[in-house]
């Protein structure tokens, strides 16, 4: 009982494990696609970070959007430098499990993004997503700019009036700047490609989103 409420917890900077320099080598390459997970990418690509629960079946939904680049999953908004999947686990790093989506905006807009991440997971759960629970689950958004908290505010109210309408509380999504994305070791990066028949928790609330049906401006 005692663990399950601290893994609930988020953790202050102070008491964070210390991670380490060294990152976590990636191979680099997207299994699906081919196309690159690293910097540097295309010339106007655009980049956004998501969590969404346990980032095997978050990484899968953005891998199949059309517009996306690429993906590739790794651990953001806490404070441990580089850490470990076991040390994310722990719920002592701070870190929730992310989806880096790399996106063509001539195809694709970030509020259309938006409108999958919401729909792609239950973002009033607080520190879990369905039976997974830890911070390490917690829905978040981590913006590179003005106008992206622009759209993320917009959409979120959008959203959580269907939310409540439905019967659903309100939402708990984490909104903050992105930080440093701390990619996963090699073995998670498009898992459920690798593994077909890989655990996916990820399951939405069947409450759509009414925004992102054609390009903006």
């Amino acid at each position: 009982m005692f663990f399950s409420r601290t893994k609930t917890n988020l953790i202050t900077a102070e008491d964070a494990l210390p991670g380490r320099d060294q990152a976590i080598q990636v191979r680099g390459v997207h299994s699906v696609n081919g196309n690159p997970t690293v910097a540097p990418f295309p010339e106007g690509m655009q980049t956004a970070v998501f969590g969404l629960g346990c980032f095997w079946g978050a990484e899968r939904i953005f891998w199949q959007t059309p517009g996306v680049f690429t993906t590739a999953v790794g651990y953001a908004g806490g404070f441990s430098p580089h850490p470990t999947y076991e040390e994310v686990c722990s719920a002592r790093t701070g870190h929730t499990e992310a989806v880096l989506v790399v996106f063509d905006p001539a195809v694709i807009s970030y509020e259309q993004l938006l409108a999958v991440f919401w729909e792609g997971h239950n973002p009033t759960q607080g520190m879990r997503q369905g039976n997974d629970t830890g911070t390490q689950y917690r829905s978040a958004i981590y913006t590179t700019g003005p106008s992206q908290v622009e759209v993320v505010e917009r959409t979120r109210a959008v959203y959580q009036e269907g939310l409540l309408a439905a019967g659903y509380g309100e939402i708990t999504t984490e909104v903050a700047p992105a930080g440093e994305f701390y990619y996963a070791e090699d073995y998670h990066q498009q898992y459920l490609h690798k593994n077909p028949m890989g655990y996916c928790g990820i399951g939405g609330t069947g409450v759509s989103c009414p925004i992102g049906l054609a390009p903006t401006g």
